[in-house]
């Protein structure tokens, strides 16, 4: 079994790459790959045009961020951003200098006096951010930076570090599983399934019309039907849910029977199987102040309805019947 298999990557100067997939699907085998930690078997690694596969990865252009932030707990802030330069010999005055400088982009200048373990779960991982972008690489690997943080910090962090990336203008190459923090802040994605990719897009082409069935059940939640012979994928925000008898207007609609309500706060979530065969799932937003009475119960037959292009035919390659959630 290969853990990566024929795959074909260019990406661009500057850019917010991300790759994202499940565990074991070989994203981070790639990613290990770039910065030289792993050799490819066949096939070449290109930076700026000069083929690297053989350079080891002290004398690569990359430098690479880690879940688990890797700062030195004796050093200071100042000292840990600057420690790569220390070891390149580079004069105390200039090393100090770009220290600062790369904690101003992070958004933590005057914190250089700290040792790593006054800062927040957030902090750490912009200091680990500072130290590797420091030395100017021309490609900084994230391999899942922000997975030890918890919920609304890591929202946070995912808008700090795209804003930190269009500052400092580096190419962001980014690992990661979670598909939320994939569509917040890259500008092209690739799926990856099984040691190859299924899917290179920018986000919204990615959500709104993905390749395949893969892609569908694991970008965002996606509903999986057959009709006429078409495997059809339509997200659950595009269904209405309708009154039984209600006229459908421009929508595809079909009745069905309401077998769960969930309340989740802004939205409700219904789910729906359907008389035709198969089971969706709606979300309705909350707009008005929500009260019991005001959701459709379990058990009511409705109609629900969509518009013919937020259907999207699906192929069956790559096709597992737990991605359809």
């Amino acid at each position: 079994m290969v853990a990566v298999a024929g795959i074909d990557l260019e990406i661009a100067r500057g850019e917010f790459f991300t790759m994202l997939g499940p565990s074991g699907s070989g994203k981070t085998t790639t990613l290990r790959m770039i910065a030289g930690f792993e050799d490819p078997s066949s096939g070449t690694i290109e930076l700026a045009g000069e083929d690297v596969s053989g350079t080891p990865p002290y004398e690569r252009a990359v430098n690479t961020v880690f879940q688990d932030y890797a700062l030195f707990p004796h050093m200071s802030v100042a000292e840990n951003v600057v420690y790569g330069l220390k070891v390149a010999k580079v004069d105390k005055g200039e090393r100090n200098r770009r220290g600062e400088e790369a904690l101003e982009m992070v958004r933590l200048p005057g914190y250089g006096k700290r040792k790593p373990g006054e800062l927040s779960g957030g902090q750490r991982q912009r200091v680990a951010l500072a130290r590797a972008i420091v030395n100017r690489p021309r490609v900084l690997l994230l391999d899942e930076p922000l997975g030890a943080l918890d919920l609304k910090l890591r929202e946070q962090m995912q808008v700090e570090l795209k804003a930190i990336q269009g500052d400092v203008g580096i190419t962001f190459v980014y690992v990661t599983h979670d598909q939320d923090e994939a569509l917040t802040m890259s500008d092209r994605i690739a799926v990856f399934n099984e040691g190859r990719i299924e899917q290179v897009s920018p986000p919204v082409e990615l959500y709104e019309h993905p390749a395949n069935a893969f892609v569908a059940g694991f970008v965002g939640v996606s509903n999986l039907i057959e009709r006429d012979g078409r495997r059809l994928t339509i997200r659950p925000e595009k269904i209405e849910l309708l009154e039984a008898g209600e006229p459908a207007a421009d929508l595809h609609s079909e009745p069905g029977r309401i077998t769960e309500v969930a309340y989740a706060g802004m939205v409700t979530r219904y789910t729906v199987e359907l008389e035709a065969g198969g089971t969706l799932q709606l979300v309705r937003q909350n707009v008005e102040s929500a009260s019991s009475e005001a959701l459709v119960e379990q058990g009511k037959t409705v109609l629900v309805g969509w518009r013919p292009q937020h259907a999207a035919a699906v192929g069956d390659e790559s096709t597992k019947e737990e991605v359809a959630r």
